[in-house]
C-alpha cells in the first residue's frame, strides 16, 4: 500500500493534432507535487496517462499499488490542459470511478476541475483542490493519512461536499507562494523518460524536455482564462532554473528544452541573470519559450540568445489593431513586425499564435492578419479561434450564445461555439490554408522540422476554399464589439 497515487487526465493518443505532433511531454505540475509529497515522508506513485491508455491500465495501477488517496492532478503548466478539453474530462472522470471502486479518497486539481468544481464532486471526487494546489494537497494527505479528517475545513483552497450532502463548502482561498525556490525539482524520476524519448526520437531525432522558470501572467487579455494563478506573477532564482537546465541536459539527456512559462522573460534584469548563470554552469540547452511581442527588446533578445534560446513563440493573435484593442492586448501591430525582424536577426525563430473569430472580427481584419503574415514570414504558426471559457470577460459577453457544446472535444476541435463573424468551417479552412502557406518558406531545422500538410492539397486550392467557404458561411447576426472591452 502507497500514501498517494498521483496522475492527470491528458492522453495524447486521443488528441488528433498532438498525435501527428508527437512532441509528448511529462506532466509537470503532476511531478511537482509528487516531489513535494515525497520529500516530505510521503510514498507515491504516478500514473503517467500521456502515452499509456487510461481506461486500460489505470484500474491494474490501482489494484497494484493500493493507495490510500488518488490525486489527479492537472499539469497547470500544460497549454493542452488549460484549454479543458471535453475527452481528458470523461477521462478525469473514469480515473475516478476506478479510484473510489478501489476504496481509494479521490482528490482533484486542474483548471476544469476548478471551473466544474460541482461536477467533479458529483462525480465522486471527496475533494477539489483550488489554484495553485502543492501545499494544499500537503495539507490534506497528512489529515487524510496521520489526523482526523475533521481538520479538513481548515485547510485553504478546498472545496467538498458538505457532512449533509446539500450543499458544496469551499474553504478560503489559499495564497500564491511567493518563493518557488522552496519546491524540490519536479520527481521525474517518477517518469518513463526513456518512453518519452523514444516517442521524441522517433518522430523528429532529438529529445526534448519541459521546465519552468515562473508561473501566472500580470497581463489582462480579456479572452485569457486563469483559473489557476490569476494575474499574479512569480518567478524562481535564476540560478536555480540554470541548474535545473543543467539536470535535464546531462542527467536526462535532453537535446532540447521548453519553458512551459505562460510568459518567459517578463523581467528584463532576470533575463541577463539567467544568461550569466547559464554561461558560468556552462549549462546552454538550445530552448523555447513564450512572450510577448512588446518585450522582445533588443538587449532582452541577446540575453535571451546567450542562454540557450533557439525559438520565441509570440501572442500575436492578429494583425488588425481593432481587434488587438478589443482584446485589451496592449500591443501594436508595429511591435509585431519589429519583434519578428529582431529575433531572426540575432538567430532566433519567431513563431506567432494567431487566432480567428473575436467578436467584431470582419474580413477586412482577417485579411490584415494574412498580410502580415504574409510581411513577416514567421517561422512557424499556430492557428486558434477565439475559445471562451469561464472566467474571462469574453466568456461572460458570450455565454448565452453557448449552447450544449461548451469545451472543445480536443486541440483540432475549432469549433465555433458563439455567433462568430462566420462558421465553423470557414476558420478550419484558413486554419489549413494559412498553415499550408506558411509551411512553404519555413525551412526544416534540427529542433523541429515543420509538419506536412494533411492532405497535401495546393496552397491555391486551400486559398480557393477559404474564399469560397467566406460567401457561404456568413453569419447575419454575428457578435459585435461592445463597450464592455473598455471597462
Amino acid at each position: 500500500m502507497i500514501d498517494v497515487l498521483l496522475t492527470h487526465s491528458y492522453h495524447l493518443y486521443y488528441d488528433r493534432k498532438q498525435v501527428r505532433k508527437m512532441q509528448p511531454y511529462p506532466p509537470l505540475g503532476t511531478l511537482y507535487a509528487a516531489a513535494l509529497l515525497r520529500d516530505r515522508g510521503f510514498s507515491v506513485a504516478l500514473f503517467d496517462s500521456m502515452l499509456r491508455t487510461p481506461e486500460e491500465t489505470f484500474s491494474d495501477v490501482v489494484t497494484r499499488t493500493r493507495p490510500r488517496v488518488v490525486a489527479i492532478y492537472e499539469d497547470n503548466f500544460n497549454f493542452l490542459s488549460k484549454m479543458c478539453l471535453s475527452r481528458m474530462r470523461e477521462i478525469a472522470f473514469g480515473m475516478i470511478n476506478a479510484a473510489r471502486a478501489a476504496g481509494a479518497k479521490v482528490v482533484v486539481n486542474g483548471s476544469d476541475a476548478s471551473d466544474h468544481c460541482a461536477e467533479y464532486l458529483n462525480r465522486g471526487a471527496d475533494f477539489v483542490l483550488l489554484g495553485e494546489a502543492e501545499w494544499t494537497l500537503l495539507e490534506l494527505i497528512s489529515a487524510l493519512t496521520n489526523g482526523p479528517a475533521s481538520l479538513t475545513p481548515e485547510i485553504h483552497g478546498l472545496a467538498f461536499v458538505d457532512p449533509s450532502g446539500t450543499s458544496i463548502v469551499r474553504t478560503p482561498a489559499r495564497a500564491l507562494m511567493q518563493s518557488l525556490d522552496t519546491l524540490p525539482y519536479p520527481a521525474r524520476d517518477l517518469a518513463d523518460i526513456a518512453h518519452y524519448k523514444r516517442a521524441w526520437n522517433r518522430a523528429h531525432g532529438f529529445f526534448s524536455l519541459n521546465l519552468v522558470a515562473s508561473r501566472g501572467c500580470p497581463y489582462r487579455c480579456n479572452w485569457c482564462a486563469k483559473p489557476i494563478y490569476g494575474n499574479s506573477f512569480n518567478v524562481r532564482s535564476a540560478e536555480s532554473v540554470a541548474a535545473e537546465m543543467l539536470e535535464l541536459r546531462d542527467r536526462f539527456g535532453a537535446d532540447y528544452l521548453w519553458f512551459a512559462d505562460d510568459l518567459f522573460g517578463i523581467q528584463k534584469q532576470w533575463v541577463h541573470e539567467l544568461a550569466d548563470h547559464v554561461e558560468h554552469l556552462n549549462a546552454s540547452v538550445p530552448f523555447k519559450m513564450q512572450s510577448r511581442v512588446d518585450l522582445m527588446e533588443q538587449d532582452t533578445i541577446k540575453a535571451l540568445r546567450r542562454a540557450g534560446c533557439a525559438e520565441v513563440w509570440m501572442g500575436v493573435e492578429s494583425g488588425s489593431q481593432k481587434i488587438l484593442d478589443a482584446m485589451q492586448k496592449g500591443t501594436r501591430v508595429s511591435q509585431i513586425e519589429a519583434a519578428s525582424a529582431a529575433l531572426k536577426s540575432n538567430g532566433i525563430r519567431a513563431c506567432f499564435f494567431v487566432q480567428f473569430g473575436y467578436p467584431g472580427e470582419a474580413l477586412s481584419d482577417i485579411e490584415k492578419t494574412i498580410q502580415l503574415i504574409r510581411r513577416t514570414q514567421p517561422d512557424a504558426i499556430g492557428v486558434s479561434v477565439s475559445y471562451p471559457l469561464p472566467g474571462t470577460a469574453f466568456y461572460d459577453r458570450v455565454y448565452r450564445q453557448m449552447d450544449k457544446k461548451t469545451n472543445w472535444e480536443d486541440s483540432e476541435d475549432l469549433s465555433m461555439m458563439f455567433k462568430g463573424a462566420y462558421q465553423s468551417d470557414f476558420y478550419r479552412a484558413l486554419h489549413d490554408a494559412i498553415h499550408a502557406e506558411v509551411e512553404t518558406w519555413s525551412s526544416p531545422w534540427r529542433f523541429g522540422v515543420a509538419a506536412p500538410s494533411r492532405d497535401a492539397v495546393p496552397v491555391r486550392e486551400l486559398w480557393q476554399r477559404v474564399y469560397r467557404l467566406e460567401e457561404t458561411c456568413r453569419n447575419a447576426d454575428a457578435t459585435e464589439i461592445a463597450q464592455w472591452i473598455y471597462s
